[in-house]
């Protein structure tokens, strides 16, 4: 078991109930935290009414404000730099609504010490309620992104099976392109390598895009013996803001790494199904 700190944590937050974070902080602190560093904060609200949150608090985390609001790659590049300067061996990217289980966070180390070649590790996410989530994915189409806003619903899922990996073994552990940015746990020397999030994407499609950078290089795990809860809201399919943020999002992805021509991405996809 490691016994020193080799772990920083990043959240990033916009006007969030201090509740919700709080139950988070005190989901890390039940872990075993002798492996965590830092727990950084980053702020992207107007004010810096979530600054409570480090009051009373071990001296572990740190609240950034950053009022003209990074986006969430951007705000997460804060935390992920000075985990590079500090040199620790390992970063966790997570989202506000995420709840975790004891010992995830010592088993998640393990894994990445007996697998070198990982360069990323996801657990198996489910809703609050035990139902999965289904976080595994294929590198994106247009068609397979923006059928879901043309679409029926039940008429895009089907047309997305293939894509969603509705069919995939979620009992073993998976070598995956496209993995949730809800919970990205990874090794800061293959962040230096990849570099971080790409700031051209304010809001979506960043963890899609740095997933892929990574797996180019590295394998990106599925790994199912560890497990964690996240409300997952689907902002974009409610408000109208966040549809836009979206939208432009995935212009941009495409805009990035082709539209119909994406070469890599044919023989990354092709290369999941072949190695199952």
């Amino acid at each position: 078991m490691v016994s020193v700190a080799v772990l920083n944590i990043s959240i990033v937050m916009f006007n969030n109930d201090i509740k919700q974070i709080e139950n988070l902080l005190n989901d890390i602190f039940l872990n075993d935290t002798v492996l965590v560093n830092k727990i950084y904060l980053i702020d992207n609200s107007p004010t810096n009414k979530l600054s409570l949150l480090k009051d009373g608090k071990r001296n572990q985390i740190e609240y950034i404000h950053c009022p003209q609001n990074l986006g969430y790659g951007g705000a997460h590049n804060v935390s992920i730099q000075k985990s590079m300067e500090q040199k620790i061996e390992y970063h966790l990217v997570l989202n506000p609504d995420i709840r975790i289980k004891n010992t995830v966070l010592a088993n998640l180390v393990s894994y990445l010490e007996n697998n070198p070649d990982v360069g990323l590790v996801m657990p198996a996410i489910y809703y609050p309620n035990g139902i999965r989530q289904y976080v595994c994915k294929l590198l994106p189409t247009p068609l397979n992104l923006f059928s879901r806003r043309v679409f029926p619903k039940y008429i895009a899922d089907k047309f997305n099976k293939r894509y969603n990996l509705l069919n995939a073994d979620y009992s073993r552990a998976m070598n995956v392109p496209s993995l949730s940015g809800c919970f990205m746990f990874m090794r800061t020397k293959v962040l230096a390598d990849v570099g971080g999030f790409d700031t051209r994407f304010f809001m979506y499609l960043e963890d899609v895009d740095l997933v892929r950078r990574i797996h180019v290089k590295y394998k990106t795990m599925f790994y199912p013996e560890v497990e964690v809860f996240h409300e997952f809201a689907k902002g974009s399919y409610k408000q109208f803001k966040l549809m836009c943020y979206h939208v432009k999002s995935a212009i941009k992805y495409f805009n990035k790494h082709g539209w119909i021509n994406d070469k890599e991405r044919r023989q990354v996809n092709k290369k999941f199904f072949k190695h199952r």
